[in-house]
């Protein structure tokens, strides 16, 4: 790659990976897994880098999305969570930051509770503010199945008791 695509593909790297570390945690519910599909999604469109022309975004995160479907098809992958306390930072959080922290966790428990194809529209869709058809090509699915598959999630999010218990959702 020449050096001008290096550079911006290290100014795409500084600028997105916040978002799209945001977006992959939405996705998949865990800030570890997360980690490693931006790394995964990253390490696969740094070869096509120099090829790509118009939103390179929009490129990187077909590449997440993918790899997050393909992951959640696979059967259990050996791996085993050895302490359900991989979370204790939030629990250390500055009591001005306990109610965010309070809602990011009833938000992300309540995401736990769709499916994989309904928490991928609603990444998608809410989260990236991608357009019904947007979300429908990046995910090949049509357009009528995305808006009914986000009216169904949004549903369920509505009756999440953790959104509910905390205030964020309900009725």
């Amino acid at each position: 790659m020449t050096r001008t695509a290096d550079a911006d593909f290290e100014r795409f790297v500084v600028a997105q990976s916040t978002p799209l570390l945001r977006f992959a945690e939405m996705l998949c519910g865990d800030r570890h897994t997360a980690e490693d599909l931006v790394q995964q999604a990253l390490m696969r469109s740094y070869p096509k880098w120099h090829r790509l022309e118009g939103d390179p975004l929009r490129f990187v995160r077909r590449v997440l999305v993918n790899r997050f479907l393909s992951q959640a098809r696979r059967r259990w992958n050996n791996e085993v969570p050895s302490d359900p306390v991989a979370n204790d930072w939030d629990q250390r959080a500055v009591a001005d930051f306990a109610g965010a922290v309070q809602t990011r966790e009833a938000v992300l428990s309540a995401l736990n509770g769709l499916t994989v194809r309904e928490r991928a529209v609603v990444a998608l869709r809410y989260s990236q503010d991608l357009s019904e058809a947007e979300t429908a090509e990046l995910l090949g699915m049509a357009a009528g199945t995305v808006k009914s598959t986000a009216s169904r999630a949004l549903a369920k999010l509505r009756l999440a008791p953790d959104l509910i218990d905390s205030g964020v959702g309900g009725n």
